[in-house]
């Protein structure tokens, strides 16, 4: 698992943090910059596309490797390329670079989501329910030791082929980016080493090969009308986005909102396009419903309506405070003074042992003390660390306190990960592990990073200051979910 969560920890920075220094760097303004967070909502989608690596066979991998590695193959593949075609654009010249910088990003992005469907669901039948606390530190470990390769290795990295805040390099950028995906192979060599999970689903079905191309079939099509949706909506989304501003008197708000209902309509669109292909019996309906509608009701069943919708509304906010914070964070680091080996040495490496640390540490109490209790304890350390943060602001540059602040907040996170990775593979059924975990885990980011792509527009509203007290407000909700949840389930 250690490895396997290094291959899972190099694209995310390489599209939140490192991306946006190399994008600060080529001249792009700070609210674009923060914009392209979007570009990992396939992390916040991906239980859409979760059944297809659950039900559908690869040809000649599946039979060679097995479900879960052929798939997770496939996977790290789709990531090298992605991040190669990331270094074959320099955001700075202009035209329709951006554009074709944020599609490679998106690639990459849906490729790793892909990545991460396919290591918990192996996670989840490699071990027994009471070995996962365990298991998920051992993965922190790994995903933090690529996130450090991704953060900190490409800082240096960029710096030293010759690329500061003041003199742009779009090469030492690119070399930076192509490295980066070498590292990826540590994921491809592990993947062809390890064996299949031993534990298969309970109610394993088979179906023909014509059932998966139409299965996949309709995906692609209810896709293509989310896409088309997107795409011929633009105008129409322009305009109302300004006729909002002028009723409201806040740009930001109209375009959250616009463009929450442009997403809305997307998914409505998508939902109708799979809908009339089951009526034209193009598709079987009850592959479907195995696929999608059986996940979703045995939670349902297992825990009754009420709870449930508590366990669900617990998994979507609890780790809104640090990503919503997350997004801006190296933004924030640059714009105090401190220089990108300053960042990597500090928040990056530094930053890292104290994670690996406090992910040890949750694992140990999760299993001494229950998850729930360390549920909480990390949910409040989250919110109270994001207030040094207003701190250091007010502060300014100052690497005494920067250190202080790092070993805070990595080593709550690391606590708090560790307890929540455990928490969400407790509330998995066997016989769904893919799908199941994979709504869990996208629930868990698609509001933390629909509002963290504002969170650029906020600091310009708001200032740093006031933005990290709201970071933390924000985390407040969570502790009075747990505290509710704790009295009614428990994860151990």
């Amino acid at each position: 698992m250690l490895f396997l969560g290094f291959a899972a920890g190099i694209p995310l920075l390489l599209i939140f943090s490192s991306l946006s220094l190399w994008l600060r760097e080529a001249g792009i303004e700070r609210a674009a910059v923060t914009y392209f967070s979007w570009a990992a909502l396939g992390y916040s989608f991906k239980f859409v596309w979760a059944p297809l690596v659950d039900k559908i066979p690869i040809p000649i991998f599946t039979k060679l490797l097995g479900r879960r590695r052929s798939w997770m193959l496939l996977a790290q593949l789709s990531i090298i390329i992605a991040i190669l075609l990331m270094a074959f654009v320099d955001p700075a010249s202009g035209g329709h670079s951006l554009e074709y910088m944020a599609w490679s990003a998106v690639l990459l992005g849906f490729s790793s989501a892909t990545q991460d469907v396919v290591v918990d669901a192996y996670r989840i039948e490699s071990a027994e329910p009471d070995l996962q606390a365990m298991l998920s530190s051992s993965y922190i470990a790994g995903y933090r030791i690529g996130m450090l390769v991704a953060g900190a290795g490409a800082l240096y990295l960029a710096t030293y082929f010759g690329s500061v805040m003041d003199a742009y390099n779009y090469q030492a950028w690119q070399w930076t980016y192509i490295i980066m995906s070498t590292f990826m192979l540590v994921g491809v060599v592990t993947t062809l080493l390890i064996s299949e999970p031993k534990n298969t689903r309970i109610n394993e079905v088979t179906h023909s090969s014509w059932d998966y191309l139409s299965f996949l079939v309709l995906f692609v099509f209810a896709i293509a009308g989310f896409i088309a949706t997107f795409y011929y909506s633009s105008n129409l989304v322009d305009s109302a986005k300004q006729e909002l501003t002028d009723l409201l008197a806040n740009k930001h708000l109209a375009s959250f909102s616009i463009e929450l209902l442009r997403i809305a309509a997307a998914i409505t669109v998508a939902w109708l396009v799979a809908k009339l292909m089951m009526f034209l019996k193009l598709v079987q309906q009850e592959m479907v419903e195995e696929t999608y509608i059986m996940p979703v009701k045995d939670f349902f069943q297992r825990y009754g309506m009420s709870l449930a919708w508590l366990l669900l509304a617990l998994i979507g906010l609890y780790r809104i405070s640090d990503i919503v914070l997350g997004v801006i964070s190296n933004v924030f680091y640059l714009d105090l003074g401190f220089s990108k080996p300053e960042i990597a040495s500090v928040v990056k490496t530094f930053g890292l042992l104290m994670t690996i640390v406090g992910g040890f540490l949750g694992g140990l109490l999760s299993v001494r003390f229950g998850v729930m209790r360390i549920l909480f304890i990390g949910a409040l350390l989250s919110a109270l660390t994001n207030l040094l943060f207003m701190l250091l602001a007010q502060t300014g540059y100052d690497m005494t306190l920067l250190y202080i602040v790092i070993s805070a907040d990595n080593l709550s996170a690391g606590l708090a990960s560790a307890a929540f990775i455990a928490f969400l593979s407790s509330l998995t059924n066997i016989s769904f592990t893919a799908i199941q975990y994979a709504i869990f885990s996208s629930l868990m980011t698609l509001l933390p990073k629909v509002l963290g792509g504002y969170s650029g527009s906020m600091v310009d509203q708001l200032g740093y200051s006031n933005f990290f007290l709201l970071t933390a407000i924000m985390g407040l909700p969570v502790l009075y979910l747990i505290l509710v949840a704790s009295k009614r389930f428990n994860a151990n």
